[in-house]
């Protein structure tokens, strides 16, 4: 689990942490998955401690195989 501090100048209830109401100046532990969310409002949090872990990589999305279909037509065929 990661840590963010929060810097908001008043106390400031967080949803994702059970309703807590987190105090300024407050280190709270957060999901690693969701660190970065926390760093996104930099206005509010700083981090305190890095996830352990780096999460994990998106997957590309996967792209149709485009089969390359060589219509040929046998020789002497009347088609």
């Amino acid at each position: 689990m990661a840590k963010g501090r929060f810097t908001g100048d008043e106390p400031h209830m967080v949803p994702e942490l059970s309703d807590c109401l987190i105090e300024p100046d407050e280190i709270v532990t957060v999901p690693d998955d969701r660190f970065d969310a926390y760093l996104l409002n930099p206005d509010l949090w700083e981090p305190v401690e890095e996830p352990k872990t780096p999460p994990p990589a998106e997957e590309p999305p996967a792209t149709p195989a485009v089969k390359k279909a060589a219509a040929k037509t046998p020789k002497g065929s009347d088609d």
